[in-house]
């Protein structure tokens, strides 16, 4: 896959399997994963085909659940895939899904495939994150917004959350930075409360603290623009870009690593949008 700057081939960091609580079991971290969600005792051993007295005794460390127990009820409560792993291991139980690195050949097809798609998306701009937003693969449309942005923000691994808050990066050209940089952050909060990563929230905390620059002048559209969903407007050559957003995840992953792995598109939201990226990449 290519990075940004240079075209070489980037592996995403491995982040730390979560430790448990010290002193505690399986227990109290499914009690955990229930309650943030919202799921009652009794729901969850109807979602699980158990009983709600079985729950309690698994949350309360009177019954040890079986392996194939923890992966039922991590699957029935939505427990992302490295938190699982981290559910056997505290009920005493190896790891039950590989965390395969990006470069492993084994994954041979599914690199080709995100490269694929991501040209074929072109002119318009796309990019492959891992779970702490770094940025794997990202085609010319998100290479032609980068432009100017210092090489000291592009390595030795760019960070697209870095990359489009920092005052040195995107963020001064961003003509709707409060709402758009609102966005993001919300974005990493779900994502923090999702995922419990230490890796992520120190991410959020840098990101959180950044100044908010001064923006650059860009010209305004002559009329109102109805969006359809929350615009990054963003001046480039002296034009004002808009796009919106999407973000795609693979369906049942069955390793750590493909679980963490997002593409997102940037659709544009205007035809002038459209017109320009055709003319200058078409």
């Amino acid at each position: 896959m290519s990075s940004v700057a240079s075209g070489a081939p980037l592996s995403p960091a491995p982040l730390a399997p979560p430790a448990p609580p010290p002193d505690k079991g399986v227990g109290p971290l499914l009690r955990l994963w229930r309650e943030r969600r919202r799921v009652s005792q009794l729901e969850l051993a109807l979602r699980a085909d158990s009983s709600a007295r079985h729950i309690s005794f698994i949350e309360t460390g009177r019954s040890r659940p079986s392996e194939e127990m923890v992966l039922r009820l991590a699957e029935r409560l939505d427990v992302p895939v490295r938190e699982r792993n981290a559910l056997l291991v505290a009920a005493g139980y190896a790891p039950h899904y590989p965390e395969t690195p990006l470069d492993d050949p084994a994954l041979d097809a599914l690199r080709d495939g995100m490269e694929r798609l991501i040209q074929g998306y072109e002119p318009y701009p796309a990019l492959v994150v891992d779970a702490c937003y770094t940025v794997l693969a990202a085609n010319r449309g998100i290479a032609m917004l980068l432009e100017g942005v210092p090489e000291a923000l592009m390595t030795p691994a760019p960070n697209a959350m870095r990359l489009t808050l920092h005052p040195r990066g995107l963020a001064p050209r961003i003509l709707n930075l409060p709402e758009w940089r609102g966005h993001l952050l919300a974005q990493m909060e779900r994502e923090i409360a999702l995922h419990r990563s230490d890796r992520l929230r120190d991410l959020y905390e840098e990101v959180s603290a950044y100044p908010m620059p001064e923006h650059a002048s860009g010209a305004e559209p002559a009329e109102p623009v109805p969006y359809f969903a929350l615009p990054m407007r963003i001046e480039h050559e002296g034009r004002v870009l808009s796009f919106v957003s999407s973000i795609s995840t693979f369906n049942t992953p069955m390793d750590v690593t493909v679980a963490e792995i997002a593409i997102e598109t940037f659709l544009p939201a205007d035809q002038a949008t459209v017109k320009f990226l055709r003319t200058r990449l078409g």
